[in-house]
């Protein structure tokens, strides 16, 4: 019986990285070249994420580098929240997802990945979006490129 393979080279980098030498969400956004910031506001970014869990997963994040909802002012806090919003709303004109997860985890025994920099998820999901491939292979497929997606939420944001 042939096996077949489906290769995700892109993802050797994450899985054998022991530690992340700096946060990605101030690299973003201290950076003059911004690839995958998708929106940008007075206290907020919103990037792709390069490993996502499904297409269009965005994770939205303050600029101030903070672990938890606790270090944010009130106009820091808001702006997050109507971040999150406006990325949803964007997510649904460009993509017509079927429903969303939409979350926190803060701290690494509530799975982040990033304990350092608060940042909320921001998956879209579709009925049926789950298959046999995560569950047999470990492996999930991404139907579109993060840079025409780049490309397709940025024209809805411009609105």
């Amino acid at each position: 019986m042939k096996t077949n393979r489906l290769w995700a080279p892109w993802r050797f980098k994450y899985i054998r990285s022991k530690t992340i030498k700096e946060c990605i969400f101030c690299a973003a956004a201290n950076k003059k070249v911004k690839p995958g910031v998708v929106f940008r506001t007075k206290h907020s970014i919103a990037l792709l994420n390069i490993f996502p869990y499904n297409n269009g997963h965005i994770m939205v994040a303050p600029l101030k580098h903070v672990k938890d909802l606790s270090g944010l002012s009130e106009s820091e806090y808001n702006d997050l929240w109507k971040t999150v919003l406006k990325i949803q709303k964007a997510l649904k004109e460009a993509l017509r997802p079927q429903g969303y997860n939409i979350g926190l985890n803060i701290g690494t025994a509530a799975g982040a990945g990033i304990p350092a920099h608060l940042h909320v998820h921001i998956v879209p999901r579709w009925q049926g979006d789950t298959n046999f491939m995560p569950v047999i292979s470990n492996t999930k497929v991404i139907s579109q490129s993060l840079s025409e997606l780049e490309k397709k939420l940025r024209k809805c944001l411009i609105k």
